[in-house]
């Protein structure tokens, strides 16, 4: 549990502080103020009701607990013993790759805000529900904006704010019975295909409840005639749900999804260049965001309040621990943004890929955004990688250790003779990414994609690499330093690219 500061150590000495926005980030910076400053007057203000939410489950990775047991252990036993452990299956077209992962807790959105109200209150907060504030009208030496993606506090207020909006539509829903397990799941309609990620969150069976998360592409959307029964108000879209419980009726086993101001959105990535203004300072989606399929908006504002927290300990004045606060933390946050950019891009181009195996598919998915090693996904799912290196190879799977050097034995040395296409992009499917594409479906033979040796402008290349095979139809090359063996050898397994160049790094 967090304690207060020995007599006689560095830190502010706050009398109050304002929260705005009742979200875990904003309940949970608001207990651990107060424990840290038991004579400081901690109010929280949310204009919601205590016991009015919108949204279904919320997960929680093994990292983000590791870090809520070190600033609270009370607070993460109650949210453990509330959620529901689940490993995860992909299922595409009969086949399933099934992925054991234990230390993934999904728990109701409502009841981690019940646990955290609770413990906010037993800390002494004051917590006052149906209150709409801005900061400017609030006493206080510091204000904490937790007041989400859609932050006035942010608009209000000098923080550099912008936001990138994601070319592919999604809805959130929920469904009256819990799954065994986290899926992916693709379905192919009359309109183009669809896909969800779903999840459990409480109870067993027909007794419990999962997320069931729904993505699809523009075109898809529009064809389904989704574009006109989305609108701007907070009521459901019953027309997408009822289709999409046809759709999906062989995952939802007969029941039913329910909405909960249920519609199709595109992703909203937001970046800030300065976290603080004055005595304001954001956390959570206030102050950034991170694609779901990667990121959880819970975990960024947890993670947040704690190093909120940790900094107005550690310095002596308001100025100097915002500042730290953004230092220690801004790191992390883009490195998940990237990770997470990455993720978003793969999910909108999903349905391109339905051809691979699932296990390729599965590889495909765990290696998209370049945080998981082909060799330690083998670790802990070594049938799924073991079949995907025989589909790939024909023989195998090879020893513990030796992936990488197995895949790139069994990859076809490029041609000889290859079309050389400069590739340094951010986005494989920008404008950019299109001409590419075009140059290489107008010529004949194979081409090798060459560009910065930098591991992210690799990552982006083979990636666009699998956008020039499937479109233009040619074998491709990526040209990449050895020191990048391995995300090679995922690339190629993952079906992103026909051959490899290495060079040496300059």
């Amino acid at each position: 549990m967090a304690v207060p500061l020995p007599a006689g150590e560095v830190g502010m000495d706050l009398h109050r502080v304002a929260v705005l926005g009742g979200g875990p980030g904003g309940l949970y910076a608001a207990r651990l103020l107060k424990l840290a400053n038991p004579g400081c007057e901690v109010v929280l203000h949310e204009q919601g009701e205590p016991d009015t939410t919108f949204g279904f489950g919320v997960g929680l990775a093994a990292g983000t607990q590791r870090k809520l047991e070190a600033a609270d252990p009370d607070t993460l036993r109650e949210i453990v013993a509330a959620g529901l452990r689940h490993d995860m299956t992909m299922t595409v077209d009969g086949g399933i790759a099934r992925v054991r992962n234990d230390r993934l807790v999904g728990i109701a959105r409502t009841e981690l805000l019940a646990v955290l109200q609770r413990h906010a209150e037993k800390a002494g907060v004051d917590l006052r529900f149906g209150d709409r504030r801005a900061a400017a009208d609030l006493d206080a030496e510091v204000v904490v904006a937790a007041d989400g993606v859609g932050s006035a506090t942010r608009e209000a207020g000098d923080f550099g704010a912008s936001i990138d909006v994601g070319r592919g539509l999604y809805l959130w829903c929920g469904t009256d019975f819990a799954l065994d397990d986290a899926v992916f799941a693709p379905v192919r309609t009359e309109h183009g295909v669809f896909v969800t990620h779903a999840y459990p969150y409480s109870g067993a069976g027909a007794t419990g409840t999962s997320t069931f998360l729904i993505e699809t592409d523009e075109a898809t959307w529009r064809r389904a005639g989704f574009d006109a029964t989305t609108d701007a108000t907070d009521a459901s879209d019953d027309t997408s749900l009822r289709y999409l419980q046809d759709a999906f009726a062989g995952t939802l086993r007969g029941h039913r999804l329910i909405g909960n101001r249920t519609r199709w959105l595109r992703f909203r990535t937001v970046r800030c260049d300065r976290w603080s203004d004055g005595r304001t300072v954001l956390l959570g989606d206030a102050a950034h965001t991170a694609h779901f399929s990667i990121g959880s908006g819970t975990k960024l504002a947890m993670e947040d309040a704690i190093g909120l927290v940790d900094a107005l300990r550690e310095e002596p004045d308001r100025a100097a621990a915002f500042a730290r606060y953004e230092r220690v933390r801004r790191p992390s946050v883009e490195r998940l943004q990237e990770l997470a950019r990455r993720s978003r891009l793969w999910w909108e181009s999903f349905p391109d890929r339905l051809d691979l195996p699932v296990e390729r598919l599965m590889v495909a998915y765990m290696s998209r955004a370049g945080n998981v090693p082909l060799e330690r996904f083998a670790s802990t799912a070594p049938d799924v990688v073991a079949a995907a290196l025989t589909q790939y190879g024909g023989d195998g799977p090879p020893p513990a250790g030796a992936i990488t050097d197995w895949v790139l034995d069994r990859t076809r040395p490029a041609p000889a003779a290859m079309r050389e296409l400069h590739a340094d992009l951010d986005d494989p499917w920008s404008p950019e990414g299109d001409a590419i594409v075009a140059r290489a479906a107008a010529g004949t033979g194979a081409v090798v994609l060459t560009g910065a040796a930098d591991r992210p402008a690799v990552l982006t290349r083979t990636d666009l690499a699998e956008r020039v095979r499937r479109e233009a139809g040619v074998q491709v090359a990526v040209a990449a330093p050895a020191a990048l063996r391995d995300d090679l050898a995922a690339a190629l397994v993952s079906g992103r690219m026909d051959h490899i160049v290495l060079t040496e790094e300059r």
